[in-house]
C-alpha cells in the first residue's frame, strides 16, 4: 500500500480500503488545519512552559552530572528518521542499548517520569514539525526495521505526545495491540478522535498505570516482533 493514508487506509488484518471522497476532504482539511495549529500551540506551549523547563533544567543539572535534555533518534512520519529531546532521567552512565542492566533513574528523573514532565522538550518536535501533539507514539528504529509492511503504516502521520495507545493502556498493551491501536487511530483519523485521546490521556497520566516502558520491555518488544515477522 503506497498510497496516502488521505485516500486509503489499512486495517489490523492487512485489508486495504479505500475512503470515500467526501471522507477524504475531511481528512485532508483536518490534516492541513492540524498540522498549523500543532506548531502554534506547540511555540505558544513553550513560552509557557518556558519557567517550569527552567526549574526542571536546575533540578536535573544539581541532582545529577550530565547533560539536561536526553536525545534519541526515533521513527517518525513515512519512516523518517528524526532527533526527538526529552529531559534526562537516568544517570549519565546509564546505557539504553545494554539490556542486560536495568535502567537507573535520578532521583529528579522517578518524578519526571511518574508525571510526563519529560516529555515536555517534545514540544520542540512539534513546532518544528517532526511531530504532533496526537498520533502513535515514535519509537527508535529498531522497531520499524522489524515490521513488516502493514506494521509500518503505523507511521503513515507524524508521532504524536500521545495517541489511542498511549490513552488505551500505555506500556500494559502488547507490542500487538499497540500496533492495532495506531492502525485504527489512521483509520479513523478525525478531530473527534483527537478531542477523546486528549481526556483519556489526561486520566491516563493521572493513574501513572503502565507509565514505565523500560529496556526490558523494549527487548521483549522487539523480539516479539521479529519472531513474529520471521514466521
Amino acid at each position: 500500500m503506497n498510497e496516502s493514508y488521505l485516500d486509503y487506509y489499512m486495517d489490523t488484518d492487512g485489508n486495504v480500503s479505500k475512503r470515500s471522497l467526501a471522507q477524504t476532504i475531511r481528512i485532508k482539511i483536518f490534516a492541513g488545519t492540524k498540522f498549523i495549529f500543532d506548531r502554534l500551540l506547540a511555540v505558544l506551549g513553550l513560552i509557557i512552559a518556558s519557567p517550569l523547563m527552567l526549574i526542571i533544567a536546575v533540578a536535573i543539572k544539581l541532582d545529577s552530572k550530565g547533560d539536561i535534555l536526553f536525545k534519541q533518534v526515533r521513527t517518525g512520519k513515512k519512516g523518517v528518521p528524526f532527533t526527538m529531546y526529552k529531559f534526562r532521567t537516568m544517570v549519565q552512565s546509564n546505557d539504553v542499548h545494554d539490556f542486560k542492566k536495568a535502567d537507573e533513574h535520578t532521583r529528579v528523573g522517578k518524578i519526571l517520569r511518574k508525571t510526563s514532565l519529560d516529555e515536555l522538550p517534545q514540544l520542540i518536535s512539534i513546532a518544528t514539525g517532526k511531530m504532533s501533539f496526537i498520533g502513535p507514539r515514535p519509537w527508535i528504529t529498531d522497531y520499524y526495521d522489524n515490521m513488516n509492511e502493514e506494521q509500518r503504516h503505523r507511521n503513515d502521520v507524524r508521532p504524536g505526545l500521545t495517541g489511542l495507545a498511549q490513552a488505551m493502556g500505555r506500556n500494559n498493551l502488547t507490542i500487538f495491540d499497540k500496533i492495532g491501536y495506531d492502525l485504527e487511530y489512521i483509520r479513523n483519523y478525525s478531530l473527534k478522535q483527537d478531542i477523546k485521546i486528549v481526556f483519556l490521556t489526561i486520566k491516563a497520566v493521572f493513574s501513572a498505570e503502565g507509565a514505565e516502558a523500560g529496556k526490558q520491555l523494549i527487548q521483549n518488544e522487539l523480539e516479539e516482533l521479529k519472531q513474529y515477522n520471521n514466521k
